[in-house]
């Protein structure tokens, strides 16, 4: 071979040798970035190249699937009462992603998760096309139409969650105003136009807002189960009928300042349940004051406070702070200064003392599904603390049933053998208390033979409302109770 022959054939050696290692660098240590890039259209064409897998509440769809009349993405989703469930699906859209169980579990839901890999095999030697797995959640139907229809009913904002105490399973997540995800699944100008009227800039009711996982409020009175809760622990007081050293009125430490009670109820040394019952803030915020604010951040955080909670979808921290002086710390015991609780944060609440004082971490996922819907992975039940001995629990329990027995929450009783412990709470809210207040509700349902089936924590935000009609007896009561209801009516 003469010399400039062989020049060439190195030279041209040269060039595919390079081109060999380029497409493995692109195939091989650049794969995940390029897959996970937003601009490669292919990745987005595959996604929805087949139907997705379907969310399932009670063995049934709450989803869907059918063909684009238009671009190359060939189907995009589809929500039963997407506004009522939205809450727990979030949404996929083709031109604005996904979100909450949608986004998280979007491998299983288009088949692309590495955990059907044995499935996608049998289904490509079959000839079948790729199709995505099923997410089964924990939730109960019956339950979230009771909560998303009172939320509906009082036509102003707020939100439900509903949990089973002895496992952690979420029964209702409810948020109002809501939004159907179906309006935005698509790719269209039609799609763009309705994604921008749910933007809050555009819609001051935040309608995409999840209020049950990502909004804290001030959980006013439904706080003081957690002040009892840490009086018991403590030792402060041991029983539910033993007086309490509360001088009425009653000036918070280091202030002239005395804590005011609502109306003319008998808080001077009243026993715990009948401060319960009353919802008396003179009690609850001394023995705030008087244990300090180390072992009451202590008992809060064995509640949940100040951590994120995953169902998976994640949860916004509740609040209560470190660092406060007695005074502070006094008023954050009634649930005001700057403590601020999730609705499933309260529910947990409720869960915990309903369970004999164990806390089950919360979660909406029973299992992940292949496409013939055999188990890729189940959640088993995993307690998250315990914040009540038994036997402080049990006592917790009484008071609150005396709350909806003879006091605050009467709104919430449920004949036929059911027991129900509940407590009212009206938070204040804006500056210096000028906004309307938040109307609370936490409760839990009992049957004759002693087990919980139901917790439920609820919050209202009625702007329009009378402020004289705003209680959490009058407004979240009524809703509470028609959860539990639900659920107990479900199991029968």
């Amino acid at each position: 071979m003469n010399k400039p022959l062989r020049r060439i054939a190195i030279f041209c050696g040269l060039l595919v040798l390079a081109l060999l290692i380029r497409d493995n660098y692109l195939q091989y240590v650049r794969a995940d970035q390029l897959s996970s890039e937003k601009d490669n259209r292919r990745v987005a064409i595959e996604r929805y190249a087949n139907p997705r897998g379907d969310i399932i509440v009670d063995g049934n769809p709450i989803t869907g699937s059918v063909e684009s009349k238009s671009g190359d993405f060939k189907y995009k989703r589809t929500y039963k009462n997407g506004p009522m469930w939205a809450p727990v699906t979030g949404y996929s859209s083709q031109a604005f992603d996904g979100s909450q169980l949608e986004k998280l579990n979007d491998g299983i839901l288009t088949g692309n998760d590495d955990r059907l890999f044995f499935r996608n095999t049998l289904d490509m030697i079959t000839g079948k096309p790729r199709q995505g797995g099923n997410v089964v959640t924990t939730l109960n139907a019956a339950a979230q139409k009771a909560a998303f229809d009172g939320l509906k009913s009082r036509g102003g904002k707020g939100a439900v969650v509903a949990l089973e105490p002895s496992t952690g399973k979420i029964l209702a997540l409810a948020s109002y105003p809501s939004y159907n995800p179906s309006s935005f699944a698509g790719n269209t100008n039609d799609d763009a136009k309705a994604w921008n009227k749910l933007q809050k800039k555009n819609d001051p009711a935040d309608p995409m807002l999840n209020r049950a996982l990502r909004e804290t409020y001030p959980p006013g009175s439904t706080f003081k189960v957690v002040t009892a809760a840490a009086a018991l622990e403590n030792g402060k007081y041991n029983s539910a009928d033993e007086p309490t050293q509360s001088p009425l009125p009653w000036v918070m430490p280091g202030t002239h300042t005395e804590l005011k009670n609502e109306g003319n109820i008998p808080c001077k040394n009243a026993t715990m349940r009948v401060a319960l019952q009353f919802s008396c803030n003179t009690v609850f915020g001394k023995i705030g004051a008087d244990l300090g604010n180390d072992k009451m951040l202590a008992e809060a955080k064995k509640f949940g406070f100040d951590s994120e909670q995953f169902t998976p979808v994640r949860s916004n921290a509740s609040v209560f702070s470190d660092h406060m002086n007695d005074s502070q710390t006094a008023l954050s015991s009634i649930g005001q200064y700057n403590t601020a609780a999730t609705p499933l944060q309260m529910a947990m609440v409720a869960s915990a003392v309903a369970n004999d004082g164990r806390l089950m971490k919360p979660y909406m996922v029973d299992e992940l599904q292949s496409s013939n819907v055999d188990p890729v992975s189940t959640t088993d039940p995993q307690e998250l603390s315990r914040p009540l001995s038994p036997k402080n629990a049990q006592v917790l329990q009484q008071m609150m049933e005396t709350v909806v027995k003879d006091g605050t929450g009467k709104n919430a009783q449920i004949g036929g053998g059911v027991t129900v412990g509940g407590k009212t709470g009206t938070a204040q809210h804006g500056v210096a208390n000028s906004a309307n207040p938040y109307a609370w509700f936490i409760s839990y349902a009992k049957l004759s033979d002693g087990s919980s089936p139901v917790a439920v924590a609820v919050v209202v935000e009625d702007e329009n409302a009378n402020r004289d009609d705003i209680s959490g007896g009058g407004l979240a009561a009524p809703i509470a109770k028609n959860v539990m209801e639900a659920v107990i009516n479900s199991k029968k």
